[in-house]
């Protein structure tokens, strides 16, 4: 698997992101040295669709796949695009406050420590539905670990589409989340152009 190894606080310098959307609390003290030349609308474009990819830990090729699919799905090209991202296993984990960010939450799912609907999935891509009850494994709920990240993500709010159960470490998708509750700070117009020339 690609994996990006760009430090993260250097990559959100770069793409004028709050490190805060990854889950990461630390703040860079260095400014960018950016020389005031005007960024062309292709720049733009493609930054934010750097941006998306960037937060939600996906590839080009994946995400052009999501794309494609959230130009088939009804409504809005645009808000599905988040929609599918937003409903992403690894995301979801991370939203409900089991891992403290979405790239330890992939590696919670890659372990093979999480239960949707009782059966184990290890995909962090999977797409979770409305009614999906997603849960650490019996096993692992002991471990310190999740003492630990519970510790870190107990004053996190978790959206109102999912319901969770700090003791049982084990939460409900109440239903999809809609455009205007996905808190990323991502101009999902601006990728559509850039896909659609």
């Amino acid at each position: 698997m690609a994996v990006n190894r760009v430090p993260v606080l250097k990559r959100c310098r770069s793409l004028g992101l709050d490190p805060v959307y990854l889950g990461i609390d630390k703040k860079s003290n260095r400014e960018l040295k950016r020389a005031n030349r005007k960024v062309s609308e292709y720049g733009l474009q493609l930054r934010e669709k750097q941006k998306a990819k960037f937060i939600y830990g996906v590839l080009e090729k994946p995400f052009r796949n999501y794309y494609k699919k959230a130009d088939k799905m009804p409504g809005m090209t645009g808000p599905n695009l988040m929609i599918l991202l937003e409903s992403r296993l690894d995301n979801v984990v991370f939203r409900m406050g089991l891992a403290r960010t979405r790239k330890e939450a992939r590696q919670i799912v890659d372990h093979k420590h999480v239960l949707v609907n009782g059966k184990q999935v290890n995909i962090p891509s999977y797409l979770v539905k409305a009614g999906d009850t997603i849960e650490i494994k019996e096993k692992c709920k002991g471990s310190q670990r999740y003492k630990d990240i519970l510790e870190v993500t107990g004053g996190r709010l978790v959206p109102e589409w999912l319901e969770f159960d700090a003791e049982a470490l084990k939460g409900t998708v109440k239903e999809l989340p809609t455009r205007d509750v996905i808190d990323v700070p991502v101009n999902e117009v601006l990728i559509v152009e850039l896909y659609s020339k």
